[in-house]
């Protein structure tokens, strides 16, 4: 058992829990479990105790092995515990072998993450994403659920009504999962409807990614004087959220995405595919990080949300890495995380330290993507004026004149040779839109 006594959480109300882990051996158990306890501090739950044991693999049946069994059995009882939180996704057997050892519930981390996901999600879409990750992950558990009826459950003479009302359950909660499916599959249009519109106006998107609590949803505020909510809490975040910021006269939209973790379950990537696309679709990524941790942890938080990025495909993304809250580091911390990562912008959503180099950086990105261009349009070709308009409002000044409409505009590449025909003198862009 870890010598650590974590520091209870405020409120009498919170649940007491006794953590325990299996991990390689050499693995510094204190560390490892640093997530965890964060894990369970966002949930509410007071980490009153911890177990760690060392081997290669957990057990099969029990998870830990049967000697260490029954000091988890002992420590739990000791430490007045309520609940066992376990830093793995355990197998149904495992999990009902614990429970029926300890006489307690038993969380596993996946179990844990979806709990605090069912607190934080507030839209509609949230919702059903939550609820369809937590039906898929509890399907398979489903027989644990009914262990009191088991005996009804097959073979001469014990046929019975538990067989009928677990089959019955997991029947409901099927055709609850695809109905959850087909209803998230139709928000998921309406979303790639909104996509086609920037698209056609070829706005140019960033994704902000990165891992949990690394200040995304601040960076957002900080960027677009957005006001979402923000709190020192995992995963507060769970919808993704669009708002838009201009520099010199253009338009960026910025998206902020649910946060990463180490070994998200699959039940959340499968769940949260909808979520995750905002990222895949954007053109640029943000990879966001916590400056201020350790710089072990740090670079550990990075590869993470890497490996996260590539599960989901979207490693080929281009990504900018933003270091953020640089304001809680002295001098030589910032010179010795410039000389890890040269090539990230260092900045601070809550001081505004870095965000005008942020933004320059990003509209360098785009740089090419815009042309300047001044347009007479006759007042009897009023259907091409309302395309200009229909591209999501590029045009930045307009004059009425004798001979029609003069127009500065901002058109995307692609539109330039459409509009050639009403090129002025004088436009930036006249002589290669008529080449």
């Amino acid at each position: 058992m870890t010598g650590r006594q974590p520091d209870p959480l405020p409120g009498a109300s919170a649940e007491r829990a006794l953590v325990v882990a299996v991990l390689p051996k050499g693995v510094d158990g204190s560390e490892e479990l640093l997530e965890l306890r964060e894990l369970a501090r966002t949930a509410g739950v007071d980490v009153v105790a911890e177990l760690v044991q060392h081997r290669e693999r957990a057990d099969r049946r029990t998870y830990v092995g049967k000697g260490k069994l029954e000091e988890l059995t002992s420590t739990y009882a000791e430490a007045g515990a309520e609940v066992l939180l376990v830093d793995d996704e355990l197998e149904p057997t495992q999990q009902r072998a614990l429970e029926n050892a300890l006489s307690a519930r038993v969380v596993d981390r996946t179990q844990l993450i979806l709990d605090i996901f069912a607190q934080h999600a507030v839209s509609a879409e949230g919702k059903l994403q939550v609820e369809l990750a937590q039906l898929e992950y509890n399907l398979p558990r489903m027989r644990g659920m009914w262990q009191h009826l088991e005996r009804l459950g097959g073979g001469v003479g014990t046929r019975g009504p538990g067989e009928t009302q677990l089959e019955s359950d997991r029947r409901i909660a099927r055709r609850r999962i695809a109905l959850l499916k087909q209803r998230l599959r139709g928000l998921a249009a309406q979303r790639q409807i909104r996509r086609k519109e920037r698209a056609r106006a070829e706005t140019p998107t960033v994704a902000l990614a990165g891992y949990t609590n690394a200040g995304k949803s601040t960076l957002l505020n900080a960027l677009t004087d957005a006001h979402v909510p923000v709190a020192d809490r995992l995963f507060e975040t769970l919808d993704p959220t669009t708002r838009g910021f201009e520099l010199e006269g253009k338009r960026y939209l910025v998206t902020d995405t649910v946060g990463f973790i180490r070994r998200l379950p699959t039940q959340l990537v499968e769940g949260f595919a909808s979520t995750l696309e905002e990222t895949l679709v954007a053109d640029l990524v943000l990879h966001v990080a916590d400056a201020a941790l350790p710089e072990g942890r740090l670079v550990e938080q990075i590869a993470a949300a890497e490996s996260v990025l590539d599960e989901i495909g979207g490693s080929a993304l281009p990504v900018e890495l933003v270091l953020n809250k640089v304001d809680r580091l002295d001098a030589v911390a910032r010179r010795r995380l410039a000389n890890r990562f040269p090539d990230a912008l260092a900045v601070s959503a809550v001081t505004g330290e870095g965000l005008d180099a942020l933004k320059a950086r990003v509209a360098e990105r785009f740089a090419d993507r815009f042309e300047d261009v001044r347009l007479l349009v006759p007042y009897d070709e009023g259907s091409a004026l309302s395309a200009l308009y229909a591209l999501g409002a590029p045009i930045e000044e307009r004059s009425d004149t004798e001979d029609g409409v003069l127009i500065r505009a901002r058109l995307p590449h692609r539109e330039v040779r459409r509009f050639a025909a009403f090129l002025v003198a004088g436009s930036t862009d006249d002589r290669a839109a008529r080449a």
